[in-house]
């Protein structure tokens, strides 16, 4: 009976979209009907790509794959986002269905989607892996297999993507995949350190970063809730703003963060490589707290899972500093959260007290289905057109807010930590 009621409660929440339109547009992306000549790119594929992690986990990875069969002039071959490999269109995930698979085109655009790059450019366009499969599927295009157990993992991002680039160079054949299973190609050592910023200046003006879209899904949904965020003048004209001023942006990482803050305490982490950017204003040091295990932990705890209090302290302190610095109002909120809509609550009221015009977040957004599905890109697009970002130090999803925005050019001021 019980099992009964639990798959009842999970069927009444709705079975997730198919995204069928975004895998019909994906094949009829102009690279996958050139015929097969001699003219044809080399294809890179990774099979050992991240799945079953957040999207910004594997986001972070596929930009970095991307931008190293760019630099080496070869097609990227892209994935679904994929949660679980299951035969079925949906997995159950917190009593509820969600997409096993989700076609990258309803979550991103660009380069690294199959997207057009500008027209400088002579690189190959990336291929679905759809369409790598059927090409390079059979006995005759057999593809050429790279080893990673020889890669110096443990230098600088441009020494790694350097050394890949001298293997890829001297490989002929049509088809090739990198083989990560002795070790993986990006692993969280180098996103999670300072070695990363090496690739800082290439990475944010190659296609891959300046040529960057969110797809029309995540477009829509930022459009259908854009009078959430935009000054009242804005509102009541409906004229179209490229980023919404007066907006704070501010990334609440709770759910397990709860458990993951203290051990980050204990391991002794800093924050995500790109956050480690000399121009950041924001630095994290815990060193002075390093033989007392409380006030160390207090430390992180205060930058990676903040109280209400600490939350309107670090807000306050930005808007004051950003008027001063910028001669700019800040006035109103969004947070972007995985928290529950009524522990949200307390955080709200406590902004609007201390003087914030409007608080909304992730939770007041009005989003269809397929919009609901990749909810957390919509966050994140909403955060890259904000005034000012103000985002959690530790976490990957912060981390590509802040690269997005410093490649659109967007002040590097406008970027802080709590």
């Amino acid at each position: 009976m019980a099992l009964v009621i639990v798959l009842l409660i999970i069927l009444c929440q709705g079975v997730p979209p198919t995204y069928d339109h975004v895998r019909s547009f994906e094949r009829s992306l102009s690279q996958h009907s050139v015929t097969v000549d001699r003219t044809h790119p080399r294809y890179l594929r990774f099979p050992g790509h991240l799945w079953g992690h957040g999207l910004n986990n594997v986001l972070q990875e596929a930009l970095l794959m991307s931008y190293l069969a760019y630099v080496s002039n070869v097609s990227f071959v892209f994935e679904d986002y994929t949660w679980s490999h299951t035969p079925l269109p949906w997995t159950i995930h917190g009593f509820a269905l969600r997409p096993a698979r989700i076609p990258l085109n309803a979550i991103i655009s660009g380069p690294t989607a199959g997207g057009p790059m500008s027209h400088g450019s002579q690189a190959p366009l990336a291929v679905s892996a759809d369409f790598y499969e059927r090409t390079c599927g059979g006995p005759e295009a057999k593809p050429y297999v790279l080893s990673s157990a020889s890669a110096p993992n443990d230098e600088d991002g441009t020494t790694i993507i350097e050394w890949w680039t001298q293997q890829l160079v001297s490989v002929q054949e049509r088809c090739i995949e990198i083989d990560s299973t002795p070790h993986d190609l990006f692993d969280r050592f180098l996103f999670g350190g300072p070695r990363i910023l090496s690739l800082w200046e290439s990475l944010t003006s190659s296609p891959v970063l300046s040529e960057f879209a969110w797809s029309s899904i995540v477009q829509s949904a930022v459009a259908r809730n854009s009078a959430l965020f935009q000054p009242d003048t804005i509102k009541n004209t409906h004229r179209p703003s490229s980023s919404f001023q007066g907006l704070v942006a501010v990334h609440l990482r709770r759910g397990d963060y709860k458990r993951h803050c203290p051990n980050l305490a204990k391991w002794g982490a800093r924050y995500m490589g790109f956050n480690q950017h000399p121009s950041l204003l924001d630095r994290f040091d815990p060193s002075p707290y390093e033989n007392d295990d409380a006030l160390k932990e207090g430390y992180y705890l205060a930058h990676c899972l903040p109280t209400t209090n600490q939350i309107v302290s670090v807000l306050r302190t930005v808007r004051r500093e950003y008027r001063s610095q910028a001669e700019r109002t800040l006035n109103r909120v969004y947070i972007l959260s995985n928290e529950r809509a009524w522990a949200l609550e307390e955080v709200k009221r406590a902004l609007k007290d201390d003087g914030w015009e409007d608080v909304v977040s992730t939770v007041d957004l009005d989003l269809d289905a397929e919009q609901y599905h990749v909810s957390m890109a919509v966050d994140m697009a909403i955060a890259e057109r904000a005034e000012v970002f103000i985002g959690n130090g530790f976490s990957s999803l912060s981390s590509n807010v802040v690269l997005l925005r410093m490649a659109k050019g967007m002040d590097v001021t406008s970027n802080r930590f709590l």
